[in-house]
């Protein structure tokens, strides 16, 4: 099959593909507006940030499936695969370790204020009076919300670091999941508001879908504490950003940031975001998958995505086409 890799992929990945047989067309470097240009002979389409519009499944008549290497599939138009009878399947959970990573990362430079002690060593200021006033996070109590794979692994790194976890109870939770919330010291509370009382640190670990939007919005703010950490990973679509920033101001909250609405598509670019250039702000450039063993887990199920498909079989896929 002629399959478009429309997002960088690791060579390995090409290389085992073309091994099966199929023809790999690698275009790395594509903006959302280029790719319907792209797809005429496309029979499956793998993508990672590049977003997958009306424009571009109606300029591909050979289009068979659609890959999202990675979890989310909001930024695949599912209403026109699904009318087109095209399955949209997706690579959950092979990027959670990485994302963790960087979640516990975040938390510990807000709290040592890394990235400002960096800017002031590399500008020639020694300023160690500045920088000794930490609070620490052992002990801390961290409220994770969105209990998946990334959360679980957020979970599992905190408890080395001595946080109190915090989640919130759901009985429809899969048992082998409870079992290990259970084993690791997580503790589980009756609804949101009591996580938000009770969490020095929040984190955000949820789909992008209509219940999410928007989730993080002036509401929700009035009842989060001075001085509490937020963390999202997850979507940018989960911020009302002007809410945040009125509470950065108001509360004092320090926030870590993955993602941003309305971020860049293409890996490079301009960016002009007035929540990001907030001193309270502590971003990252949307790299929380982005780690080379976090890559080679996605492509390798993006490899096992394919050739189920050229056996008939359909795996992980997020649509019903009728």
């Amino acid at each position: 099959m002629k399959i478009l890799l429309a997002d960088k992929f690791p060579s390995f990945g090409v290389d085992l593909l073309k091994a099966s047989g199929h023809v790999c067309v690698s275009k790395p470097d594509l903006s959302d507006s280029d790719l319907p240009a792209e797809v005429a002979d496309t029979e499956i389409l793998v993508v990672r940030s590049t977003k997958v519009t009306q424009k571009t499944i109606e300029s591909a008549p050979k289009l068979q499936m659609i890959i999202r290497a990675g979890a989310g599939t909001n930024t695949i138009d599912k209403s026109e695969a699904n009318l087109r009878k095209i399955p949209v399947c997706n690579v959950p959970g092979r990027n959670a370790v990485a994302v963790a990573e960087l979640v516990m990362g975040l938390i510990i430079s807000i709290d040592r204020r890394i990235p400002d002690n960096v800017v002031e060593l590399r500008e020639g200021r020694w300023n160690k009076k500045r920088f000794s006033a930490s609070q620490g996070i052992y002990g801390k109590s961290l409220g994770v919300i969105g209990v998946g794979a990334i959360g679980l692994a957020v979970l599992e790194r905190a408890r080395g670091f001595g946080l109190r976890m915090l989640v919130i109870e759901k009985s429809s939770r899969p048992d082998n999941i409870q079992k290990r919330l259970s084993e690791i010291g997580v503790e589980a509370v009756s609804d949101i508001e009591s996580l938000i009382n009770e969490s020095h640190i929040l984190t955000f670990h949820l789909p992008a879908n209509s219940s999410t939007k928007r989730m993080i919005d002036g509401s929700f703010l009035e009842k989060v504490k001075h001085d509490t950490v937020i963390i999202n990973t997850s979507r940018g679509d989960l911020i009302d950003e002007q809410a945040l920033i009125r509470a950065l101001n108001e509360k004092n909250l320090k926030v870590g940031l993955d993602v941003y609405d309305n971020e860049p598509s293409t890996s490079v670019g301009e960016f002009n975001s007035e929540l990001a250039k907030h001193p309270n702000v502590y971003g990252t450039h949307h790299i929380g998958a982005s780690t080379a063993q976090a890559q080679r887990a996605v492509a390798e199920g993006v490899i096992e995505i394919v050739e189920e498909f050229t056996n008939g079989q359909l795996l992980n896929c997020v649509n019903m086409p009728s």
